[in-house]
C-alpha cells in the first residue's frame, strides 16, 4: 500500500479540493483473505473477468468524496474511468495513531508481488512447509521470505506495550514503598504516644478508639496527596490518550475507585500495625 495524489475525479468533485487516497493494488481473494467487510456493492471475482475497470473504496473515501449512492457511479483516476464496485468498512491499514484515510483497492493481478495466506491455528509448520517448496519449484532464484501480520501490528504498539508494563510495575512498588513508609510512620508515632494510649486505655478507652485517634493523624494528608494525584493522573493520562486517533473516554469513576482503593490501603496498613 502506498500514498497517491493524482487526478482523481467523481461527480460533483470540487476540483480545488485534494483528497490523499492510500491505494492498494490486489488480486482476488484479498478482501476475503483479510476478513474485510463490504458496506455495499462486491468484491473483485475472477468470474467477472474485466473487473481491472472497476474500483473498490473505503467509507472513509466516500465520506471524504461526499459521493451519495457511490456503487455504479465512475471514479476518474488518471484519466481512466473506473467503476465503483463496492465500498469496504474502514479497517486500519497505519497505525492506531492515525485516523482511518480514505482509500480505494484496484484489481492488478499483474502488479502484485506478495501473497497472502490465511491459516488455521496448529496448522502453521506444515503449510510453511508447503509454502516453501511451491517457492523452490516456482520461484528457485529467490528465497522464501515470509512474516506474520499480528507480528507486524504488534511491532507498531512495542512502546505501549512497554509503557503498560512498567507503568505496572513502578504502580506496585510505589505502593510497597508507600505501605512501608506509612507502617514505620505509625510506629514512630506509636511508640511517641506510648504513654498517651496507656492512660486513654486505663480510663476505658476501647481499642478502636485508640487505633481511631492514632489514625486521624494520617488521614489528612493521605487525602491531600489525593486530591492532588487524581488531577494529575487525569491530566497525563488524557494527554498520552490524544495520541491515539481512537480512543476511549476517561470517566470520573476511574479517578474515584483508584482514589479510595489507595484511602483503603493506607487505612488497612495503619491498622495492621496498631
Amino acid at each position: 500500500m502506498s500514498y497517491t495524489l493524482g487526478e482523481f475525479g467523481w461527480e460533483g468533485r470540487n476540483p480545488k479540493e485534494v483528497i490523499k487516497f492510500q491505494r492498494a493494488d490486489v488480486n482476488a481473494g484479498f478482501i476475503e483473505t483479510l476478513g474485510i467487510k463490504m458496506a455495499a456493492g462486491r468484491s473483485f471475482s475472477k468470474q467477472y473477468g474485466a473487473d481491472t475497470s472497476n474500483i473498490i473504496i473505503n467509507e472513509a473515501g466516500i465520506k471524504a468524496m461526499r459521493l451519495k449512492d457511490p456503487v455504479g457511479k465512475i471514479f476518474k483516476l488518471w484519466g481512466n474511468d473506473m467503476q465503483i464496485i463496492g465500498i469496504i468498512k474502514d479497517f486500519h491499514f497505519e497505525s492506531l495513531h492515525r485516523k482511518v484515510g480514505p482509500m480505494f483497492i484496484r484489481y492488478k493481478p499483474t502488479h502484485t508481488n506478495r501473497i497472502m495466506v490465511k491459516i488455521k491455528a496448529g496448522k502453521v509448520k506444515p503449510v510453511l512447509e508447503e509454502l516453501q517448496k511451491f517457492n523452490t519449484k516456482y520461484n528457485p532464484e529467490y528465497t522464501f521470505d515470509y512474516k506474520f501480520l499480528d507480528q507486524d501490528f504488534q511491532a507498531q504498539y512495542v512502546a505501549e506495550t512497554r509503557v503498560a508494563i512498567l507503568s505496572r510495575y513502578f504502580a506496585l512498588l510505589a505502593i510497597v514503598i508507600s505501605c512501608l513508609g506509612l507502617f514505620g510512620l505509625a510506629t514512630f508515632t506509636a511508640e511517641k504516644r506510648f504513654k498517651e494510649i496507656g492512660i486513654r486505655k486505663i480510663l476505658g478507652a476501647s481499642e478502636f478508639n485508640v487505633i481511631y485517634i492514632l489514625s486521624k493523624d494520617f488521614t489528612k494528608p493521605v487525602l491531600i496527596s489525593i486530591l492532588i494525584a487524581l488531577p494529575v493522573g487525569y491530566l497525563l493520562g488524557k494527554n498520552w490518550l490524544n495520541s491515539f486517533a481512537y480512543r476511549i473516554d476517561l470517566k470520573l469513576w476511574f479517578f474515584i475507585v483508584s482514589g479510595f482503593l489507595a484511602f483503603i490501603i493506607s487505612l488497612a496498613t495503619v491498622f495492621f500495625r496498631h
